[in-house]
């Protein structure tokens, strides 16, 4: 703080680290980019992913990921929700297109139960680069 002119205002931290670093500019786009993103990690704190704490928790382990910040982990699980979902959407339309073309229409309208099948989640999945073969014994 200079202690002859009193109206000075004193030196921030923030003030020290712009002074040890060049100038840059921050467009807006950038600060509401921050903005969305703290609002959303505020957010993470109140929600529940489907996928319980405890089975991300286990399963970042197993991958060797640490991280002690309960928002980041739920990020992850809502993106693993979100994968499974896409997967399963997909797997239920090559279903739904395998039975379309079916000869068989009368037993189709009987019984209108959607079974997943390895091969229409194979098919799912190939699109996101996830290639699965059945074990030979069940071949």
């Amino acid at each position: 703080m200079d202690t002859t002119n009193p109206s000075t205002p004193a030196a921030t931290p923030s003030d020290a680290h712009r002074a040890s670093t060049p100038d840059r500019l921050i467009s807006r786009s950038d600060i509401q980019s921050e903005k969305s993103l703290a609002e959303f990690l505020v957010q993470m704190d109140s929600y529940e992913p489907i996928i319980p704490d405890a089975l991300t928790d286990y399963y970042l382990a197993q991958a060797g990921f640490e991280c002690d910040d309960v928002r980041i982990k739920r990020v992850l699980a809502l993106a693993t929700q979100k994968f499974i979902a896409d997967v399963a959407a997909d797997a239920f339309q090559y279903n739904r297109i395998r039975q379309q073309g079916s000869k068989e229409k009368k037993f189709q309208q009987k019984d209108r139960r959607t079974v997943l099948t390895i091969e229409d989640l194979t098919a799912a999945l190939s699109e996101y680069g996830v290639n699965i073969k059945k074990p030979e014994y069940y071949s």
